[in-house]
């Protein structure tokens, strides 16, 4: 395993090409990370709350049980990371690159993800809760995931599978939700306000029938 010490002292020279190391449970917390090339690093366990990773390449990396919660993770590269139970609550991923990430379980609550792309993301189970979600997620699984309170105004969910998502009191408002699955949803007080349901499964889902009614969802 690389000595932080000396990965930081290296950092600070100038150094940005790190990808592929061993940083099994390390300690990088706060750290001034930007722009770091971490592609394929193992960081499982890894404590990098509240560190700066903005416009960072973490793209393939091992991120299992990772802590960035409060981290800086804008333009970020997380794309095909393995991030089953990590947690990124509060955490800034403002137009990241999340495609096809693997976050069954993991925590992103309070989150700005603002711009972000998540397309074809596992996100099984994910804790949401009361995150800035107006974000790319077509074709991401979102099956019993935790949406309650989040904001998805204008979301791309074209394709997703939110199948017994918890979505009370989300904001849907202007989000494309074409061919979703719905399907045993919880969308009480949900804000559907202009948003595109045609050919959304919707069968046993919650959702206000009054609501409904003014939803085209042929």
């Amino acid at each position: 395993m690389v000595n932080v010490t000396k990965l930081l002292e290296e950092y600070a020279t100038g150094v940005r090409n790190f990808a592929g190391l061993n940083l099994n449970g390390v300690c990088l917390y706060r750290a001034n990370l930007r722009e770091i090339n971490l592609q394929n690093a193992n960081l499982i366990g890894a404590n990098l709350s509240g560190a700066d990773l903005s416009g960072a390449d973490l793209s393939k990396a091992n991120l299992i049980g990772a802590n960035l919660s409060g981290a800086n993770l804008n333009d970020i590269n997380l794309s095909d990371a393995d991030l089953i139970g990590a947690n990124l609550g509060g955490a800034k991923l403002a137009n990241a690159n999340l495609q096809r990430i693997t976050l069954n379980g993991g925590n992103m609550s309070g989150a700005n993800l603002g711009g972000a792309n998540l397309s074809q993301a596992s996100l099984r189970g994910a804790n949401f809760s009361g995150a800035f979600l107006n974000a790319i997620l077509t074709e991401a699984n979102l099956q019993n995931a935790n949406l309650s309170s989040v904001s998805l105004v204008q979301a791309d969910l074209s394709g997703s599978n939110l199948a017994g998502a918890n979505l009370v009191g989300a904001n849907l408002s202007k989000a494309n939700l074409h061919e979703a699955i719905l399907v045993e949803a919880n969308l009480s007080g949900v804000n559907l306000r202009g948003a595109n349901l045609k050919l959304a499964n919707l069968d046993q889902a919650n959702l206000n029938r009054e609501i409904l009614s003014t939803m085209e969802i042929q």
